[in-house]
């Protein structure tokens, strides 16, 4: 996976936030085979509003409270679930999903956004998935701030 990292880091050179967006989520899409969904969430408005992703339709609003990703965005931390059917209050947005991967992107020490991958297969991730995504989100961060993207 580290040639993702890499490639993630050269889409990130993209001025346009939503492109380069745009084209991560596809690059992440192609380049981890078993994914269902790859893309992100984006703070708005006081709640998780769907970004550019590669999948089937997702949740449009994800409230702080609930689900993996309204767990990520709370702790500000990594969230790996190996079973979402074991999670009480996942967000089942594709049915097909088993496992999932969201990673907080941080600006300075508030979430900006998150990386949600969904693979349909229980215990799909690694510790060297999500290290690897921890970097795409420090990555994405550093973007953020050097093109002043604004969402």
């Amino acid at each position: 996976m580290e040639a993702l990292n890499e490639m993630i880091r050269a889409l990130l050179e993209e001025s346009d936030g939503t492109a380069a967006l745009a084209n991560v989520s596809a690059c992440i899409k192609e380049a981890v085979p078993g994914l269902n969904w790859a893309g992100f969430y984006l703070v708005r408005s006081g709640e998780l509003v769907l970004g550019p992703f590669q999948g089937r339709a997702a949740c449009t609003h994800i409230p702080f409270a609930r689900g993996v990703c309204g767990a990520c965005y709370r702790t500000k931390k990594a969230q790996r679930i190996d079973n979402v059917q074991a999670c009480q209050d996942h967000i089942a947005c594709d049915a097909a999903s088993r496992s999932e991967l969201c990673v907080p992107v941080l600006i300075g020490n508030e979430v900006a956004a998150e990386i949600d991958l969904d693979a349909p297969v229980p215990g799909f991730f690694t510790a060297e998935d999500e290290k690897k995504m921890l970097q795409a989100a420090a990555d994405l961060a550093e973007a953020w701030q050097h093109h002043h993207w604004k969402f």
